[in-house]
């Protein structure tokens, strides 16, 4: 039930996530214009809130020992997950996907943390002509509805046709329960 639960959670988020993006129209009210105007919704939210699928020019990959044990995170520690959808070195999330699961972007090559295999670490060419970031040939993602460093919301969500798991240092998806640590919220 509490995996129902959270795919429920997860999908309805990502419907507002993605109904935000696409913009709203503005009423017309007392603004002058003729209501045609839109605004970009999505444009207006907190990248630390919701990260963002722009690139960086510092970019590493880390680990931290998290709910599920040892995971890769990024640069701010946010949580980087695969989606089981994605093809060796091909990412299959875009459009409205890729709004709730900003994939992992860099416009210089990625570094590579205290142990992460740095042969592990490359970048694919996305469809939007973006660099994304890839581990073991697994395209990274962030999860929208991650608040904050340590946050784990999309392990095991089944959402855009595929799950979606948080990464080990290995580049292997994560399965196990959720771990009891004392390590400050990660």
């Amino acid at each position: 039930m509490k995996q129902h639960t959270r795919t429920v959670t997860a999908l309805a988020s990502v419907f507002l996530l993605a109904t935000a993006a696409a913009g709203c129209s503005d009423g017309g009210g007392d603004g002058g214009g003729d209501g045609t105007e839109t605004h970009n919704a999505a444009a207006d939210l907190d990248t630390d809130v919701v990260p963002a699928a722009t690139s960086s020019t510092s970019t590493a990959v880390d680990i931290k020992n998290g709910t599920y044990g040892k995971m890769l995170v990024d640069e701010k520690g946010r949580t980087l997950y695969l989606f089981e959808k994605d093809k060796k070195d091909k990412s299959m999330c875009n459009g409205d996907c890729a709004k709730a699961w900003p994939p992992f972007t860099v416009k210089a090559e990625p570094t590579a943390g205290d142990g992460v295999k740095k042969d592990l670490l490359k970048t694919i060419k996305r469809d939007d002509g973006s660099k994304q970031v890839t581990y073991n040939g697994h395209p990274l993602y962030r999860f929208a509805d991650d608040q904050k460093a340590g946050d784990t919301n999309g392990q095991d969500v089944d959402a855009f046709g595929a799950k979606w798991f948080v990464v080990n240092p290995e580049g292997k998806k994560i399965t196990t329960k959720p771990q009891n640590n004392n390590d400050g919220g990660y």
